[in-house]
């Protein structure tokens, strides 16, 4: 079989009749080229099925126009939503994303942060399972822009939303509407956020003049549907039951309520549920869910603005911790 020869900028200048330099300001500096050579190079660039060498144009420039996500999960529409926010406002600047899911696997965490930086990118937005200073520094000190989602951190910039409030939000809708036997279900609380949201939901049922044992915790090993179903088969279990149900987010709260309906229980006039994050189809389940609103349009988005501000000029950049408030949204669930 005849090996594939890669077509070069040279090729291209030579197939159109005009210089390597015409040929890169069409790539790079388009307003720059009359209008009829511009098209006959890219005609040329068409015919012969030219690719650009981004690697290698990235190496000569220094860090090209990509930035890195990482994220937990792409099956949690949270993070899809939040990434696509932030990609629509990476676009809206030239720039585009990379992105990396760790599975919540710290090793896997660890080497998307290495085939990132041997991409090149310019920086990453990162919702780190367990990212330590030290490797934010490592990453700073090789001219890596980073920005925390949903964390904080020294000496790098951070957004996120406030989640002890909405722990509180979410708990006192509940003991608002005279709920006295809570049940918190919820991810591994080594996260840092639902373990946010679980200190809050605590410090609301103290609040109100409930000992700790009027909330129970159940601890799953995932955040998603499947994990709230097995939560309420568990729940089942318990006597007495629980009345009020506070989902870290809205996955475990919508397995739960779809596991609770099939074992005949209403919801919710027997056990009322709160999630958390307000993804789509929170609004649209057969029981409409009430849950804490995350602004994760903003979320992305800001996050993309701050590290695009640090890549743009790095020197006088000042690092920003923003937080965002989280907004109750009742529907039907509770």
């Amino acid at each position: 079989m005849e090996a594939l020869t890669r077509i070069s900028i040279r090729d291209v200048a030579i197939h159109a009749g005009v210089s390597v330099g015409t040929v890169s300001n069409v790539l790079n500096r388009p307003n720059l080229v009359a209008e009829a050579t511009r098209e006959r190079v890219q005609a040329s660039i068409g015919e012969l099925g030219f690719i650009r060498n981004e690697t290698a144009r990235q190496l000569r420039q220094g860090r090209g126009h990509t930035l890195g996500v990482v994220v937990p999960s792409m099956a949690n529409p949270y993070f899809a939503d939040l990434g696509r926010a932030a990609e629509a406002a990476m676009n809206a600047d030239g720039f585009d994303a990379l992105w990396c899911t760790s599975d919540g696997s710290l090793a896997k965490e660890e080497r998307c942060l290495d085939f990132l930086e041997e991409q090149n990118v310019s920086g990453v937005l990162i919702s780190p399972l367990d990212l330590g200073e030290d490797r934010i520094t490592d990453l700073h000190g090789r001219g890596l822009a980073v920005v925390l989602l949903d964390r904080t951190g020294t000496g790098v910039c951070s957004v996120g939303a406030d989640h002890r409030p909405g722990g509180a939000l979410a708990a006192r809708h509940l003991l608002g509407r005279r709920h006295r036997r809570l049940l918190f279900v919820t991810g591994p609380l080594s996260f840092g956020p639902v373990r946010e949201r679980h200190d809050g939901a605590v410090r609301a049922a103290r609040d109100a003049g409930l000992t700790e044992s009027a909330l129970t915790t159940f601890e799953q090993p995932e955040m998603t549907a499947e994990a709230g179903r097995a939560a309420a088969e568990r729940l089942l279990t318990l006597d007495p039951l629980p009345t009020g149900v506070f989902c870290a987010n809205d996955l475990l709260a919508l397995g739960l309520i779809n596991q609770l309906v099939r074992a005949g229980v209403k919801v919710p006039s027997e056990i009322s549920v709160v999630g958390y994050d307000d993804i789509d189809l929170a609004a649209t389940a057969v029981v409409p869910l009430t849950t804490v609103r995350q602004p994760r349009a903003d979320l992305g988005r800001i996050a993309t603005e701050l590290a695009l501000a640090e890549t743009g000029d790095p020197e006088r950049h000042d690092h920003r911790q923003v937080v965002l408030s989280p907004e109750l949204i009742v529907r039907e669930s509770a």
